[in-house]
């Protein structure tokens, strides 16, 4: 009898922020994120010198726990959903922890994307969703074995979900993504009038 096994599997999490007990006010978030990019001359600076659509704190201001109590405490939520991922990954974190390295605003307008990429130097990435107007775009998730397939054959149309070469996922508003950081990934072109906000972030091994 034929025995078929799954191995390497890639795991991805999905929750609510608040699912967790926090109690983060994610239109106060919106507002906190609208606020920091209108004063961010630093970061609408890189922005416009390197091509980024829409803005994004990430080049600018690497303290935003320090300056906004709402990102403090949006972090001491996050630090409970990753606890949570490492305990499914089964990751021996021995006498060390996962702690936050980076944590930055993306604010994608229409028309913006952004192009596939992974985290380096990190364990755990992922995305909260501030806003996600009618037709934002997913965040796309690639195989990571995409570039060793060569002459494989492409999948059937209904294929299921662990042998897709790409999937997709439409968060919802208050939703928490978590992958391995090495997990390629990308945010195709957003097809909605108004833009898409959202809180990416990393974490180390420390």
């Amino acid at each position: 009898m034929s025995n078929i096994s799954t191995f390497f599997v890639t795991r991805v999490y999905r929750a609510s922020l608040n699912e967790v007990e926090a109690l983060i006010d994610v239109d106060e978030l919106e507002k906190t994120c609208y606020s920091i990019s209108n004063d961010d001359e630093a970061g609408q600076t890189w922005c416009e010198e390197n091509d980024f659509p829409g803005y994004t704190s990430y080049a600018s201001l690497d303290d935003l726990p320090w300056r906004f109590p709402i990102f403090k405490s949006l972090v001491e939520a996050l630090n409970i959903h990753i606890n949570i991922f490492a305990e499914d990954a089964q990751f021996d974190l021995g006498d060390r922890s996962l702690t936050l390295n980076s944590l930055w605003i993306n604010v994608l307008p229409e028309g913006g994307m952004h192009s596939s990429h992974i985290h380096p130097q990190s364990v755990i990435s992922g995305t909260m969703y501030v806003s996600m107007p009618a037709g934002a775009s997913a965040i796309k998730f690639e195989d990571p074995r995409l570039p060793m397939m060569m002459a494989s054959p492409p999948r059937l149309p209904n294929v299921q979900t662990e042998l897709r070469t790409f999937n997709y996922i439409q968060p919802n508003i208050g939703d928490v993504l978590l992958w391995e950081s090495w997990l390629r990934h990308e945010v195709p072109m957003n097809l909605s009038e108004s833009e898409r906000i959202s809180v990416s972030f990393n974490y180390g091994w420390d």
